[in-house]
């Protein structure tokens, strides 16, 4: 009888930036990640409510300011839909207004764009384990 593959939590991620090498850099770091796989990545908040219907993430990473449908919408929309879901806002500023109205409409924290690789999965390892 063969033993059962025993493998490491998978976290899947689901990746919202409208700037395209910020994207990247953050799917080839989590990528990299024996424990995190990038679902998708997408520029709008508008792709990512149609992603996550389909790719079913754990984690959003979700940039605040976007044109269109921008991210604190978007999370209200995600947060709704997909109660478990949690949405961490990503911005070039902390200790703004707006994130504040990030965490009532379902973020669970946020990370500022100049964080570490180090930071920036500690804190998406910590959101996937509540």
């Amino acid at each position: 009888m063969e033993s059962p593959v025993v493998t490491e939590p998978h976290i899947r991620l689901l990746i919202v930036d409208d700037h395209p090498a910020v994207r990247k850099g953050l799917t080839s770091l989590l990528n990299n990640e024996p424990d995190m796989e990038v679902i998708a990545a997408v520029g709008s908040g508008e792709e990512a409510v149609a992603a996550a219907r389909t790719t079913t993430p754990d984690v959003v990473l979700m940039d605040v300011s976007m044109p269109g449908m921008g991210g604190i919408e978007a999370t209200r929309q995600l947060a709704s839909a997909h109660p478990g879901l949690r949405v961490v806002m990503l911005t070039s500023f902390g200790g703004h207004k707006r994130l504040h109205t990030a965490l009532e409409n379902g973020a669970v924290g946020y990370l500022v764009k100049d964080a570490t690789p180090q930071e920036i999965l500690r804190t998406l390892r910590y959101v996937a384990r509540f």
